[in-house]
């Protein structure tokens, strides 16, 4: 069987899409922006806000509200399928503190198929963490046997093929990509069952 690693947050849910119309459009009535115009992540500079600020936001998000988070239908409907059919991982970066929620949202999820959970933390000011990966790429490195990687992020897909790792971008407002999760996972199954 093959190996799938899967990106968590804007991959197996929509957290950026959620994040920002339940709290950043609550918290900022006065923006007139739509999701669709989110086209860099992350999106500071187009919210005209600080770097700092707009983590704060996401990480209140993160903490208080990711639980009701609905996984993307296309994708646990492929897992309910034929998720089966190859062994999977989840691989994300969120800051450490975040683990435990994103973990038990994976494991509440997708536990049926996804067995492993994995961070690469992503850092925040004031956090002194031991050495550990500082990428994704790096952490396959490490890791072992990995078919096929799925993400949003075009810098962690570049990185994985450089690594010789198939990677699938899922096309978000921010990557530019045209395309849907339909077609991430049509070629998803062209490396699986080839």
């Amino acid at each position: 069987m093959k190996t799938v690693v899967w990106d968590v947050d804007d991959v197996l849910n929509n957290l950026m899409g959620e994040w920002f119309r339940r709290s950043w459009l609550a918290a900022h009535p006065e923006c007139r922006l739509d999701y669709a115009k989110i086209t860099a992540n992350p999106p500071h500079e187009i919210l005209g806000t600080t770097k700092d600020e707009y983590l704060r936001s996401l990480d209140h998000f993160r903490m208080n509200e990711f639980a009701s988070l609905k996984p993307v239908p296309v994708f646990m409907d492929w897992f309910q399928a034929k998720g089966h059919l190859a062994h999977h991982v989840a691989l994300t970066a969120v800051p450490l503190f975040a683990a435990p929620v994103s973990g038990g949202w994976v494991f509440s999820n997708f536990g049926n198929w996804i067995r492993s959970f994995n961070v690469v933390p992503s850092l925040r000011s004031g956090a002194d963490l031991p050495f550990t990966s500082e990428t994704k790429a790096e952490f396959l490195c490490h890791f072992g046997k990995v078919d096929v990687l799925i993400d949003d992020n075009s810098e962690v897909i570049e990185s994985v093929r450089r690594l010789g790792i198939h990677a699938i971008q899922v096309p978000r407002p921010w990557n530019g990509l045209k395309g849907s999760e339909i077609d991430v996972l049509h070629e998803l199954e062209d490396v699986l069952f080839s």
